[in-house]
């Protein structure tokens, strides 16, 4: 059962929200279509728990409560409202910053409103978990982080070209976007100056309305923009430093679990290898300024020895913590707890 829902910001139901004191943020997920269709399917099927996938299903809790005795857990993907205070907080604009406050202020008031709704809470990483208590969260919480299937994510070093550099990610996601135009504008420049022919590969949905993204493009040179693509997991097989240049956020990095997976070299900041038990300079590289992340880059693109060790020790390590047989049957135990209570 799926319903398809126009999420896109738009100026009109954007001042309407903030003029009734609601989060747009959470209301661009509403859709009567998809609450019919889920009533229709709670009438025709017995559930022992259904998941809500991230803060914007919220709106749906009581349309479950009303037509099933289901148990709900709530899948926090972030801190939703702490991603917008960061972004908030680097604003320069004087008029779009005290918007975003707003916004992030909107948001903080309805996630926590929500936290004692649920019958579990499922964060993404142990510092969310102690954030989501630190609110008054009085219903149990269980941490799972991301995992992956090793039988779909399956490293192939034959086919990367290296040198090379790539960045995966959508850009309808303001810290994606906000990260990649730092690292185009005082980043990539740099790491040319050093490796004159090195090509930068950026993937992702949403890039055509990137504008400052683009524009920052077409300054440079070797730097190719693919838009969406067919098969993510080929695309990163394919080339050789991943860089997620975060400084918004919180939870864990999905994208740089799948790159470990894939046995890439991942260049990111502090706030992106936020939430997973990496270390700098043994199965990632972790720089927060743009001279450091340069030169942990230049590191990887001159000496393909450590380039290949750091990527085999990220292989390793996401094998023994996210592979997906492991994470999930601790989660299934830990909802038979929930249903059985």
């Amino acid at each position: 059962m799926s319903v398809e829902v126009n999420t896109d910001t738009r100026l009109f139901p954007a001042l309407l929200n903030l003029l009734n004191n609601r989060s747009y943020h959470v209301a661009r997920f509403i859709s009567t279509s998809y609450n019919d269709r889920l009533i229709e399917l709670l009438h025709r099927k017995k559930f022992d728990l259904v998941l809500l996938e991230g803060l914007y299903l919220s709106p749906y809790l009581e349309t479950i409560r009303t037509f099933s005795e289901a148990k709900i857990a709530m899948r926090a993907h972030n801190v939703e409202h702490e991603i917008w205070e960061g972004i908030a907080s680097r604003e320069k604009h004087f008029f779009r910053k005290k918007y975003l406050q707003w916004l992030a202020k909107q948001l903080r008031s309805y996630e926590i409103s929500r936290l004692n709704k649920y019958d579990c809470l499922i964060p993404i990483s142990d510092k969310d978990a102690e954030k989501i208590k630190s609110f008054g969260c009085e219903i149990p919480v269980f941490t799972s982080p991301a995992s992956y299937d090793e039988t779909v994510l399956i490293p192939d070093k034959q086919k990367t070209e290296y040198p090379s550099l790539f960045f995966i990610g959508a850009l309808d996601w303001m810290p994606n976007a906000e990260g990649l135009k730092w690292f185009l504008r005082q980043v990539f420049p740099a790491v040319q100056l050093s490796f004159p022919e090195i090509k930068f590969y950026i993937a992702g949905r949403k890039m055509q309305e990137a504008k400052d993204i683009l524009s920052a493009v077409h300054a440079l040179k070797n730097v190719f923009v693919l838009g969406e693509i067919d098969d993510a997991y080929s695309f990163m097989n394919s080339k050789a430093v991943m860089v997620v240049p975060l400084f918004s956020g919180s939870g864990m990095r999905v994208k740089i679990i799948e790159g470990m997976a894939l046995g890439k070299t991942i260049v990111t900041t502090s706030l992106g290898a936020e939430g997973i038990p990496c270390k700098d300079g043994q199965n990632i590289l972790i720089a927060d300024s743009a001279p450091a992340f340069a030169e942990k880059i230049k590191k990887c693109l001159g000496d393909k020895l450590f380039f290949s060790v750091i990527g085999d020790n990220a292989l390793n390590f996401a094998k023994n913590r996210y592979r997906s047989v492991e994470v999930g049957s601790q989660l299934l135990e830990f909802f038979k707890q929930i249903v059985r209570t």
